[in-house]
């Protein structure tokens, strides 16, 4: 697939054509307007007239799904011109159009079905004068398009598409009406500035340019020669990967040689971090397929992650914790800023950790593990049918009825059960065995995913962390404890200490509930300001690809 990039014509075809695929899918009307926006202050004095209004809405069905909103902006202004004053287009108006022009491309499209007006408006060399018998229809298509570009490129797919994508965090909302006056309003505006996007989204825009010019340079694979290469080292292949690690910001300086020194294995390390791989400054065929992967694939994993930011809220500013999945990672913000971080075990493919958010709630400190159904089917019951005296010993469990009472094994004829018809409940008590480790975090969801300790450490040095039966491994949940108690002075360290290692359950509701978003971004630009890339773990890239791509 060949992606044009900062094309105008695509990007307004696709701006067009959106209105078009959206008006017939169900959209829910925009919540009361926040009248915030509207001031006092004096409107251009040129007027549209309403009859004109409503009869090129209907000559321009692509618009039907705006229809409300375009007729209900103008009415709040006393249909008032907000692109077009009596010098022509307004300064607002040469920024909207910049935007649309510089932007990356969101799609691939037909230019010729462009709107007309709007294409000869791109590309007139004599600017509009005062009674330009076009500024009427000029003004409407350029609120027309504010709507059509923002629900594209600010709101993204439908929330429907977005769930089935395997999506489940609510789409922000937009109130496009008060945010197109605002930005038509405000002088020396590069409308960029009020863009209602995730500061993410505008990071990887800012990438995505640095990547476009990449790809215009020549991008051939590059082939070992040996099996691995390290500092000190001399190859012809030393001198391609250098040229590359150059284009793409790693090496400041391409001294062409073929030595391996010690710019290359700084270098190097910095590639492998970004890219999740083992970073030991090592050349080795995986880094090389890394490196040769083509550049319009890259682009097209930024436009996809993009794509997924325009559905995220706008950067929180209170406390909140990100579990990226692709990453493998845990993000901790105080107050809206990154306070800290650490490695994640996720769900493997199959039994894979779901993309939502809720808000925590509890910290249970020495917690009992109720086996889930597939785990009692799949391992455990067998494992008693063979002898559950010994097994429930070895495993450090026991089996309660529904109102918890312990239940001897002895009492049950396991050959009866299945994991589906099986009337008991089988739990793994407090202790260093127990597969939540000694705290477990609850925000309550309808897919019974929390984040927890685990006694299996060394899955937390692997560059590829997707184990789990779903739920979210912590490597350092004693800090995370620490920090969600931290404004409660009755909780010391020596006292999470000891209730991590009780041998009875202790449930704690922390003072403050903190939303939890559990995200999958294959591409983002970390805290250092470098692009990263990450593999396609449940292949959600693939599935959002021929649902973005396919939409020409």
């Amino acid at each position: 697939m060949t992606i044009r990039i900062y094309t105008v014509l695509t990007l307004l075809f696709l701006v067009a054509t959106t209105a078009c695929v959206q008006q017939s899918g169900s959209r829910k009307r925009s919540k009361a307007r926040d009248t915030s926006h509207y001031t006092k202050q004096a409107y251009i004095d040129l007027t549209v007239d309403s009859n004109y209004a409503h009869k090129f809405l209907e000559s321009n069905p692509s618009y039907n799904a705006y229809n409300d909103y375009i007729l209900n902006f103008y009415r709040n202004r006393d249909f008032h011109y907000a692109w077009i004053n009596k010098d022509g287009l307004t300064e607002q108006a040469g920024n909207f159009i910049n935007m649309m022009k510089n932007d990356a491309a969101y799609g691939i499209g037909d230019s010729s079905l462009i709107p007309a007006v709007l294409d000869t408006l791109l590309t007139r060399e004599v600017p509009l004068k005062q009674g330009d018998s076009s500024a009427p229809r000029i003004e409407l298509l350029l609120t027309s398009q504010f709507f059509a570009y923002g629900n594209k490129v600010w709101g993204g797919l439908t929330t429907d598409t977005a769930k089935d994508l395997e999506w489940f965090i609510p789409r922000k909302k937009i109130d496009m009406a008060s945010l197109l006056d605002s930005m038509t309003r405000k002088p020396n505006n590069t409308f960029e500035e009020e863009e209602p996007v995730n500061r993410q989204y505008v990071l990887l825009k800012q990438k995505l340019k640095k990547l476009v010019a990449v790809s215009n340079q020549k991008w051939d694979s590059i082939k070992m020669t040996q099996k691995a290469l390290k500092r000190g080292d001399s190859a012809v292949v030393i001198a391609e990967v250098k040229a590359k690690l150059n284009a793409l910001g790693d090496l400041p300086v391409n001294d062409s040689t073929n030595r391996f020194d010690a710019a290359l294995d700084t270098a190097l390390r910095s590639f492998q971090d970004r890219m999740g791989l083992k970073v030991d400054g090592i050349l080795k065929q995986n880094v090389l397929d890394a490196l040769n992967v083509p550049m319009q694939q890259r682009i097209q994993k930024v436009l996809l992650n993009m794509e997924r930011l325009r559905w995220v809220p706008i950067d929180p500013t209170s406390d909140h914790i990100v579990v990226n999945i692709p990453q493998f990672k845990m993000m901790v913000y105080d107050s809206g800023r990154l306070d800290w971080s650490c490695n994640v075990v996720v769900g493997r493919p199959g039994t894979s950790t779901v993309v939502f958010t809720k808000d925590l709630r509890y910290i249970v400190f020495s917690p009992y593990w109720n086996v889930p159904p597939g785990i009692l089917s799949n391992e455990v019951l067998p494992g008693l049918k063979r002898g559950a005296g010994s097994y429930l010993a070895r495993q450090n469990m026991e089996i309660v009825n529904g109102s918890g009472k312990v239940v001897s094994p002895g009492s049950i004829n396991f050959s009866k059960y299945s994991g589906r018809n099986f009337p008991y409940i089988v739990r793994q008590k407090p202790g260093g065995k127990n597969s939540l480790g000694k705290v477990k975090f609850l925000f309550p969801n309808e897919y019974n995913i929390y984040l927890h300790d685990t006694p299996a450490r060394y899955l937390f040095g692997e560059d590829k962390r997707s184990f789990s039966h779903g739920c979210i491994r912590v490597q350092e949940p004693k800090r995370l404890a620490m920090w969600l108690l931290r404004d409660d002075s009755s909780w010391t360290e020596q006292k999470i200490d000891e209730a991590m290692n009780g041998n009875k359950e202790k449930y704690v509701t922390i003072k403050d509930k903190i939303p939890v978003y559990i995200v999958y971004f294959t591409a983002f630009v970390d805290e250092k300001g470098r692009l990263n890339f990450r593999d396609d773990v449940y292949g959600h890239d693939a599935k959002l690809a021929s649902t973005l791509f396919a939409r020409r």
